[in-house]
């Protein structure tokens, strides 16, 4: 069983950014995790077709040990339910829907139980995004859409051109200068970035995310001061996107670290778990440097 409070991303974005084809790639590189997506209705979020093993009213089975349920009367019950599912999912997608504001619903998660915000990813859509943001009716929650994000991927640069994507950058830097922003097409999105990453049991460091992408291992060799180490990894000139594991704090306690941008979230580490931190950052963004001096190692 799953130690510990159930892991929440939500997935927030304008209509036709491309959720549907991010949740329908995360589910094909799911990397043996059990992932769990929460919809407001089947057809707002097609599941691609040959993901599907079996479909009930309210719950669909994917490959993998996957699911994707609809929300019921209640999201606490549907994360109740899931939760008490077995084997349980490892992590849990929320699809909001195009108008939603994710801050709203980050709010009432986190007077949940036995949940935990991980991430509330925003994808924006490079071709249209400086124009609806301008827009009177669509403006305001286009805007607050990227005011609330921990990480912004920006969806279509194909069709947006070098030209849109300047315009849009410029605009989330107006808006959110400390968001940490990546390029998607097509919704090849690196899953690690998403889900977070995971070493392998026995390896000296993971491969790397992906191409375009770093990654390092830190093995702390003494405690780390736990408020000391979540704010280095929240500062944007280390250049983490992405950063999970496991460490020992000031007390000697282990503690489970994941961030996400500016999200840094300590708990406890399932039973088991080895020592040792993983940071994903863009090819050549990271600060090897100034991460080894962080946790007082050399990173590989």
């Amino acid at each position: 069983m799953t130690d510990g409070p159930l892991p929440i991303t939500l997935l927030g974005g304008y209509l036709g950014a491309g959720k549907t084809t991010l949740v329908n790639h995360l589910l094909r590189h799911a990397d043996g995790q059990r992932l769990a997506v929460v919809v407001n209705d089947f057809g707002d979020l097609p599941i691609d077709a040959d993901l599907i093993e079996a479909a009930g009213d309210d719950l669909l089975t994917l490959a993998g040990g996957c699911v994707c349920c609809t929300v019921g009367d209640d999201l606490g019950d549907t994360l109740r339910a899931l939760a008490a599912r077995a084997p349980r999912p490892d992590q849990v997608l929320i699809e909001t829907s195009g108008v939603a504001l994710p801050g709203a619903l980050a709010g009432t998660l986190s007077l949940m139980r036995d949940v935990a915000l991980a991430a509330v990813v925003v994808l924006v859509d490079a071709e249209t995004a400086t124009a609806r943001a301008d827009d009177p009716y669509l403006g305001d929650t286009i805007c607050r859409q990227i005011r609330q994000a921990d990480l912004i991927v920006l969806t279509k640069p194909d069709l947006a051109g070098p030209a849109g994507m300047d315009r849009t950058r410029t605009l989330i830097a107006a808006l959110h200068p400390a968001a940490m922003v990546i390029e998607a097409a097509e919704g090849r999105v690196p899953p690690a970035l998403i889900l977070g990453p995971r070493p392998r049991s026995g390896e000296d460091a993971p491969a790397p995310a992906t191409p375009g992408h770093d990654s390092l291992l830190f093995r702390p060799a003494r405690p780390l001061d736990a408020r000391t180490l979540a704010r280095g990894l929240a500062d944007p000139a280390l250049g983490v996107l992405r950063a999970k594991g496991v460490f020992l704090d000031e007390a000697g306690a282990p503690r489970l670290v994941q961030a996400v941008g500016a999200r840094v979230r300590l708990s406890a580490p399932p039973q088991g778990a080895r020592a040792g931190i993983v940071v994903i950052g863009r090819q050549g963004g990271l600060d090897p440097a100034g991460l080894a001096a962080l946790f007082g190692v050399h990173g590989r």
